[in-house]
């Protein structure tokens, strides 16, 4: 394997490892015994990230896009 091989398998594994354990933190906002929000405020979020699955997607279908989006409720 190349270099670039093995330095993208790395780093994938790390990267997508903590975007798990992020998300799950996330979900732990649905907990309406600690939290407070409205429906809004909880389809906003799901959109969001909805929508960056699709970007990251389209990122490796094609080799030029690149987005870098800010996310405030």
């Amino acid at each position: 394997m190349s270099k670039k091989s093995d330095k993208f398998k790395e780093l994938a594994e790390n990267r997508v490892r903590k975007a798990i354990k992020l998300l799950k933190l996330i979900g732990n906002l649905a907990n309406k015994t600690h939290y407070d929000y409205s429906s809004h405020d909880a389809n906003k979020i799901i959109s969001v990230l909805r929508n960056e699955v699709k970007n990251i997607e389209t990122r490796f279908k094609s080799k030029n896009s690149t987005d870098d989006n800010d996310f405030k409720l």
